[in-house]
């Protein structure tokens, strides 16, 4: 045990290593307040408030002239939507050279997943498994932005998503806290680069702080009740990675959350990521989002939101007026102390800062070269191949044989750019989109290509064009159909209470599997879909998402076996909407239904037995697994190996497995770690992801995979919210994906005690 000296010499050390740090630090974080305690003296108290105001050009008609009048006097800080490069220029000018003090604007923008070079939407990118990858991508992204005069992007986000009901899950980094995690650090370093003064980053800003994933039954905007375990333990983890990444900006979302929208929430604005993480950015409001608290039932005005929102540590209102309208006013009566206001305005002052924009506030250079740059587009096509996910796979047809000289491209989604480039695109250009059917035509040396679309647009009931796509199949040795969703139907406000092919496209691949040409299904959506009866028909899916620029010469790459499959599943997919919310990392239940259940027929309640948790209708487990994906080889995890069968404080374990590639393929594996807390003062989940390596293996080698974790890793917030770990017997298990039938399993002991 530790005496009660050495718990004191401890505290002690920590206290001088604080002075240090905090010493360390002041140069330049004095100069920088020095600057921002310097400008707040000069400002009145329009100006102050001006620096909370976000304005977009569409809610001030585009009248330049008005604009700059209020520009002039200080009266806006931040625009969003601000039109191109040389609007952007014009305004500034008025800001930085006709206003009093010449404070400069920050311009943001939706820069969501790519710019003009577009990126498969975030929960493609997380599919990947590839955080290093993704950091490029946002890093491109940026370089492309800042082209345009843009400083800011609102991104990412990091919404913890269990419901594919919810159209922005297409947003999502996905299911489990650990990944997101990473992909939040990934994304943040990759917009902010090594510093946000380097004219080709922008500033990351990362939302929906939070709870926004959780809506009650995936209606966008709707209400979350999230136990305060289950927020810290799951929701939280994201946002606290892109903060430790240097997160120069917070987004409150449109929820309320356990009844306090989270607009107005000082519990998570103030306690949360003031006072605990020690964020020092600033926060912006969603859309409108603070007046909705009206709405809400939670203010009575705009007047009460301005005080409820200020007060929380909403520092930025983007589109919406309370704090122009009744800040002034609420100062002046003494409602609201002007430390608050200054408060905010140093937070917003510092960010600009940062960005340089005092030193440099007009876009750089313009460089036609950077945007759509060669390199951009091979880092594109790279990450798109990572995220396709093989769900299923007949040796026989993929990759596409040298039989297959005549090939079916059939589909309404097989040439389609705009969908493809999928949801939150503003900047995305259609001609820029190479797509799957223009890929297969540029590879015509090696296949004779046959198109027919099937169906007219995704969601079409319309069966006219079926016959040409059968005719066509007929005529095949390969059909390559493309279904899904539109981009229209994923995203904000785009729930759906069904998550089956849209349209008559299930119609459609019945009929081209019918004519007993082998099926390769090709699925490009924004969500996780439903598609159980279809499974049988294909000899091969393949899971595309909406893929973006470059989705079209990827997915030739992966079927064609130029590049392995390689990508794994984000999130759970269920079996029917009826299982929603599904999800590998659960808790259990007192009556968990055993193994010997599994079987049960789609939507057929036979022979009823046993009081467990379980449907009559529908297996327990999801249609596909968390972590599940294929490749073209037969990969086989043996020898899994602990360093220890305890650990004690202050050491780490280390865990070993033996991956050999058994298949006649060069092989990416996703090789992955979790960890499962057998008992603790409140119920753990049955599993958590813990670790991932992203490893190469040629056909027939073996490769060893190490992984190492200590106490800290296996801490949670326990009965009396503490983050801790308890002492007990825990079990590691590492492989493919989250399912059982994937792991190899061993135990060991965390003990309180320190080794001898």
């Amino acid at each position: 045990m530790i005496s009660t000296i050495t718990r004191q010499v401890t505290v002690l050390l920590l206290a001088i290593l604080t002075i240090q740090s905090v010493a360390q630090k002041s140069g330049s974080e004095t100069a920088e307040n020095t600057k921002i305690s310097s400008l707040l003296a000069k400002m009145t108290l329009e100006e102050k408030i001006g620096q909370l105001a976000q304005f977009h050009l569409w809610s001030r008609n585009n009248d330049v002239e008005q604009l700059s009048a209020v520009i002039r006097r200080g009266g806006v800080g931040s625009f969003l939507n601000a039109g191109d490069r040389a609007n952007k220029e014009k305004l500034q000018r008025v800001a930085v050279e006709e206003s009093r003090l010449g404070i400069p604007l920050i311009f943001g923008r939706d820069v969501i997943h790519g710019y003009r070079t577009v990126f498969p939407i975030p929960l493609g990118q997380a599919a990947s498994w590839n955080p290093d990858l993704v950091q490029k991508a946002a890093a491109v992204s940026a370089k492309e932005a800042t082209q345009m005069g843009i400083h800011w992007t609102f991104a990412p986000m990091l919404d913890i998503a269990r419901d594919p009901r919810w159209g922005r899950i297409a947003e999502s980094p996905g299911e489990d806290p650990f990944l997101a995690s990473a992909m939040a650090a990934a994304m943040t370093q990759g917009f902010q680069g090594d510093g946000l003064a380097d004219p080709h980053t922008i500033a990351a800003c990362a939302k929906h702080y939070v709870g926004y994933g959780a809506a009650e039954g995936g209606r966008d905007y709707n209400t979350t009740l999230i136990p305060e375990h289950e927020l810290r333990s799951i929701y939280l983890p994201p946002f606290k990675a892109a903060v430790d990444a240097g997160a120069a900006t917070i987004m409150s979302a449109f929820n309320d959350l356990n009844g306090i929208p989270t607009s107005g929430n000082p519990f998570t604005l103030r306690q949360i990521l003031r006072s605990e993480w020690g964020f020092d950015g600033f926060v912006v409001s969603d859309w409108n989002s603070m007046t909705e608290m009206i709405p809400h039932g939670f203010c009575a005005d705009e007047r009460e939101v301005a005080i409820k929102a200020l007060t929380a540590g909403v520092d930025m209102e983007m589109v919406s007026e309370s704090y122009q309208h009744h800040l002034k006013g609420l100062i002046e009566s003494g409602m609201l102390a002007e430390k608050l206001l200054d408060e905010a305005v140093a937070n917003i002052l510092r960010v600009k800062f940062r960005l340089g924009l005092f030193e440099n506030p007009y876009p750089i250079a313009y460089d036609a070269t950077v945007i759509l740059h060669p390199d951009h587009l091979k880092i594109a096509r790279e990450l798109t191949a990572q995220s396709l996910v093989l769900l299923k796979h007949d040796a026989a047809v993929l990759p596409i044989q040298k039989t297959a000289k005549t090939i079916a491209i059939i589909g309404p989604l097989a040439d389609s750019p705009l969908d493809q480039m999928g949801t939150w695109t503003p900047d995305g250009k259609a001609e820029d989109a190479v797509t799957p059917l223009q890929a297969f035509q540029k590879a015509a040396a090696d296949y004779e290509i046959l198109y027919a679309k099937g169906l007219e647009t995704p969601r079409s009931s319309e069966r006219a064009l079926f016959a040409e796509a059968v005719a066509a199949a007929q005529k095949a040795d390969l059909a390559i159909l493309f279904v899904g969703e539109d981009h229209l139907i994923s995203g904000e406000a785009r729930s759906r209470a069904f998550l089956n092919l849209p349209g008559a496209q299930e119609a459609l691949v019945a009929e081209i599997a019918a004519t007993g040409t082998p099926v390769v299904m090709v699925i490009l959506a924004g969500r996780p879909l439903t598609f159980a009866p279809l499974i049988d028909k294909a000899a091969a899916i393949l899971y595309a998402w909406h893929p973006g620029t470059m989705g079209g010469p990827a997915i030739v790459d992966v079927l064609s076996g130029k590049t392995s499959p390689s990508g794994r599943l984000p999130v759970s997919f269920p079996r029917t909407v009826g299982q929603v919310p599904v999800y590998y990392n659960h808790r259990n239940t007192g009556r968990p239904a055993p193994k010997e259940m599994l079987g049960i027929p789609l939507g057929t309640p036979e022979d009823p037995k046993g009081y467990v948790s379980n449907y009559l209708d529908a297996d327990f487990t999801p249609q596909y697994p968390f972590g599940y994906g294929l490749s073209y080889s037969s990969i086989e995890y043996q020898d899994l190996r602990l360093s220890s069968g305890k650990l004690h404080p202050g050491e780490a374990l280390s865990v070993s497995v033996q991956v050999q590639n058994n298949g006649q393929y060069p092989a990416d594996e996703v090789v992955q770690l979790y960890i499962r807390d057998r008992t603790a003062s409140v119920t753990r989940p049955v599993k958590e992801l813990k670790g991932f390596q992203r490893i190469s293996l040629p056909a027939g080698e073996s490769r060893k995979v190490t992984f190492r974790f200590g106490e800290q890793d296996l801490a949670f917030w326990n009965i009396d919210m503490q983050f801790t770990a308890e002492a007990g017997l825990f079990e590691v298990m590492v492989g493919s994906s989250s399912a059982d039938e994937d792991l190899l399993k061993e135990a060991f002991e965390l003990v309180n005690d320190p080794a001898d």
